[in-house]
């Protein structure tokens, strides 16, 4: 697995994901925002999968990424204050109280979150509102309105924190990304 020493700030946790080009571009997400991702097994690909690969392109060096297997004692480890997504929830995700270091916690995209984090945290759970009677949004998508969502609520502080990238690191993402 790929990973890259930097200070983590949001973190960005995958329960269980099943589709290695939403996760790919997930990485894209955290890439640019800064944030840290962790991925909780079983997964539902490889992490050496050409679609997980390709939809994050060159981002994954720039992102801290680690697998876990228990959610629920990491959290328990936890100080940082962490936030579900679901469906399922009751309120928007733009009350949530998000801070700098807040953990943003997303289910697969076939099983949603497993009910006993529901039993246990049910207050920290939270929804994108929808039109009733549709499924949901895909998984990357809810990712990037959450996390920009939080990032706006702590008025873009983590992205004003990060040094810019040089004009060869850009030049050679361009490269990467246009298949040179």
């Amino acid at each position: 697995m790929y990973k890259v020493e930097i200070t983590p700030q949001m973190k960005i946790i995958l329960f269980q994901p099943q589709i290695p080009q939403n996760t790919g571009n997930i990485v894209r997400t955290a890439s640019v925002t800064g944030a840290s991702l962790i991925l909780v097994r079983p997964l539902g690909f490889s992490t050496q999968s050409r679609h997980l690969k390709r939809a994050g392109l060159d981002y994954w060096s720039d992102v801290s990424i680690e697998e876990i297997d228990n959610l629920e004692s990491f959290l328990e480890k936890e100080s940082s204050p962490f936030f579900f997504f679901s469906s399922k929830a009751k309120r928007s995700y733009t009350t949530a109280p998000f801070t700098n270091d807040a953990i943003l916690i997303f289910g697969s995209e076939t099983e949603g979150l497993p009910p006993c984090f529901f039993k246990k945290w049910d207050e920290r759970f939270y929804k994108i509102p929808m039109k009733e009677n549709t499924r949901c949004l895909n998984l990357a998508t809810s990712v990037g309105i959450v996390v920009y969502e939080a990032m706006r609520q702590t008025h873009f502080e983590l992205l004003k924190s990060t040094e810019k990238m040089s004009d060869t690191a850009l030049e050679t993402r361009r490269e990467v990304a246009i298949g040179k």
